[in-house]
C-alpha cells in the first residue's frame, strides 16, 4: 500500500509503526464493510491520517481516512457530526473502533491558500461565525488543554536543551494564568483550522476539513490562522491576519494574540524536535522582532 510522504514521520517511532502494519488490513475492512470503490491513491496532504478518495457504491465521491491514534482528533467525527454539514464536510459514517471515518470529498478541492492573502481571510471571516456553534462534552475544554500545555511546556523546554529564550516560556505562560478564567462564551472552536484545511467544494464554495475540536472561547478559533504560514510567514502578514481577523470577527485583539502566543509556542516544541518558524512567529507577536 503506497504512504505519502507526509506520513513518513511514523516510521520513527515505535507507535507510528504499530499503526503502519495495520493500515492495510484495516483499509480493506472498511472498504468492504461501507462498500466502497478506492479510486487513486492516498492524499499527500494527510500529516497524521491516511485519506484515500474512493466512490460509494452509487458512485458518490467521498473520502475514507484512518486516523493515526492521537488525541487532538480522537473527536473529530463528533465535531463533523456537530457541524452536520454547516460551513464543513458532512460525516457519512464512523467506525471508532477501527479510528475510520467516510466523509464528504471537496471538489475541486483547492486549499484556501490559493487565495490572495486577503480575500482568504474573507473567507475565514465567513466561515467562523458559523463553527462557533455551543458544544459541551465529550469534546475536551480549552481550559483543561491549556492547563496541559502549562504543565509540559516547561518540562519539554528543559528536556530538549532550552531550545529558545526563557522570556517566550515565561510569557506564553503568564498569558495562560490571565486568559483560562476569564473566557468568554464557550463554544466549538478548531485548534488546526489553517488555510490548508479548508477547501473548495461544490456544495457550499468552501468547506473545513480534518478539525482537532475543542470547546473554548471565539478568540481562540481564530488562533490557527493567525501562526499559520500558509498566507505568508513574516511579520507583517501575522500581525495583519491579527488584525483583519480580530476586526472582522469583532474579537478581542489582545485575547486572540495572546491566545496565539500560547498556542503557537504549546505546538512549536514536540516530544524530540523543535520547529523553529514557530518559535519566530511568537517573537513576531510579541514584537520581539
Amino acid at each position: 500500500m503506497e504512504i505519502p510522504e507526509s506520513l513518513r514521520w511514523t516510521d520513527q517511532i515505535p507507535a507510528g509503526r504499530a499503526w503502519r502494519a495495520v493500515l492495510p488490513d484495516r483499509l480493506a475492512e472498511c472498504v468492504a464493510q461501507w462498500e466502497l470503490r478506492v479510486v487513486g491513491p492516498p492524499f499527500g496532504y494527510a500529516f497524521a491520517s491516511l485519506a484515500v478518495p474512493v466512490e460509494l457504491s452509487d458512485g458518490t465521491p467521498a473520502v475514507l481516512k484512518l486516523q493515526y491514534p492521537d488525541d487532538d482528533s480522537v473527536h473529530e467525527a463528533t465535531a463533523l457530526a456537530h457541524w452536520a454539514g454547516r460551513g464543513a464536510i458532512r460525516l457519512l459514517a464512523h467506525d471508532a473502533e477501527h479510528r475510520a471515518l467516510l466523509v464528504e470529498r471537496c471538489v475541486p478541492g483547492t486549499p484556501l491558500h490559493g487565495l490572495p492573502p486577503d480575500a482568504a481571510l474573507d473567507v475565514a471571516i465567513g466561515l467562523l461565525p458559523r463553527l462557533g456553534v455551543p458544544a459541551g462534552p465529550p469534546f475536551t475544554p480549552l481550559a483543561e488543554e491549556a492547563a496541559g500545555w502549562a504543565e509540559r511546556l516547561p518540562a519539554k523546554w528543559a528536556r530538549l536543551d532550552r531550545p529558545f529564550e526563557r522570556r517566550l516560556l515565561d510569557a506564553a505562560l503568564g498569558l495562560l494564568a490571565d486568559l483560562v478564567p476569564s473566557q468568554g462564551e464557550q463554544v466549538l472552536v478548531n485548534q488546526d483550522l489553517h488555510a490548508g484545511n479548508v477547501l473548495a467544494a461544490g456544495r457550499e464554495p468552501w468547506l473545513v476539513i480534518d478539525p482537532k475540536p475543542l470547546v473554548g472561547e471565539r478568540e481562540f478559533a481564530a488562533v490557527p490562522l493567525v501562526r499559520g504560514p500558509e498566507l505568508g510567514h513574516s511579520p507583517a502578514a501575522v500581525r495583519h491576519r491579527l488584525d483583519r481577523l480580530s476586526a472582522g470577527l469583532g474579537l478581542d485583539r489582545e485575547r486572540v494574540r495572546g491566545w496565539a502566543v500560547v498556542h503557537t509556542l504549546a505546538w512549536s516544541i514536540g516530544e524530540d524536535q523543535v520547529f523553529p518558524r514557530q518559535v519566530e512567529t511568537v517573537r513576531w507577536l510579541l514584537g520581539l522582532a
